[in-house]
């Protein structure tokens, strides 16, 4: 049994090789019939388009490398805006769905069920073209401005682009984590949920100091794939003109033709993104396992 294990590992492995090979033979074959070659020396060329929004000064005699740039710090900062916002709202909604009000937990099962039925492209459009621009052109509000132009809030001048984005991903990935929170909370034994009440305390705050901390381990793995789909959905965000790493790309590969350099520049910067997050949540989950294990 064993060296039957061992000769089926070595046939896939060949096979993968063998796979591997024949991708990197057609790829060289492709680009002697093009005579592009293979290398990076357009990167340093002046890129010669302009970026709706940067989050450093950008002009359109920058480089492509520095466009690139732009877009991949756009990217990190709606994602990294949508992961807390995402995990806020979801949090919320999933413990609504396992507490004891009626209205609140169909409220928050009405928000899931709806809009996991809505595909995201279709939510990002909704948000964009329906509820952002659809607002008056002059700003309105006190401490936070709303108007097509985007929106300002405490300083910051957000683009309609940005903001449509953010709460799309905001709202699609919030329904997702409900759903995970609701389970890691189902997981906990009812004698936990007990204990607490037997205690006096408040639902809110036993939910907070009691259930949450035990249903973590149960939740976070999960968690961990949501995240990663947040960071790989909001290329989506050139369906709506946002100008992250994606839609960057796109422009640069169409002006340079260099497809191969920049599809490996694009899947390089995801695979650092995601191995980034992969990497944190697996230290938060090691630290919440220890924690329970010296509480114990």
């Amino acid at each position: 049994m064993r060296r039957r294990n061992l000769f089926i590992q070595l046939g896939i492995s060949i096979a993968l090789l063998a796979l591997l090979g024949l991708l990197i033979n057609n790829l060289a074959v492709n680009l002697i019939r093009t005579g592009l070659g293979l290398g990076f020396g357009w990167l340093a060329r002046p890129a010669g388009f302009a970026l709706a929004e940067s989050a450093l000064p950008f002009t359109p005699s920058d480089s492509y490398l520095w466009a690139l740039t732009i877009g991949w710090l756009n990217s990190l900062k709606v994602i990294v805006a949508g992961l807390v916002l995402a995990t806020v709202l979801g949090v919320a909604a999933g413990a609504a769905r396992s507490s004891g009000n009626r209205l609140l937990s169909s409220l928050a099962g009405g928000y899931v069920a709806l809009i996991r039925q809505v595909p995201l492209l279709l939510q990002l459009l909704f948000w964009y073209f329906v509820a952002f621009l659809g607002l008056p052109a002059a700003p309105m509000g006190g401490l936070i401005k709303l108007s097509n132009q985007g929106i300002q809030l405490l300083g910051l001048n957000l683009s309609v682009e940005f903001c449509a984005v953010l709460v799309g991903l905001t709202v699609f990935t919030g329904a997702s984590i409900a759903e995970i929170v609701r389970g890691g909370i189902n997981a906990v034994p009812r004698g936990q949920w007990e204990a607490f009440r037997s205690l006096g305390l408040a639902e809110g705050l036993g939910l907070r100091r009691i259930v949450l901390p035990q249903a973590l381990p149960a939740i976070l793995p999960a968690l961990t794939s949501q995240y990663l789909n947040l960071a790989k959905n909001s290329t989506l965000a050139i369906a709506v003109g946002y100008a992250d790493l994606y839609a960057v790309s796109d422009t640069t590969i169409t002006q340079t033709g260099r497809a191969i350099e920049g599809f490996l520049l694009l899947l390089l910067s995801f695979l650092l993104l995601n191995l980034l997050i992969s990497g944190g949540m697996a230290a938060f989950n090691s630290a919440v396992l220890g924690r329970l294990n010296r509480s114990r």
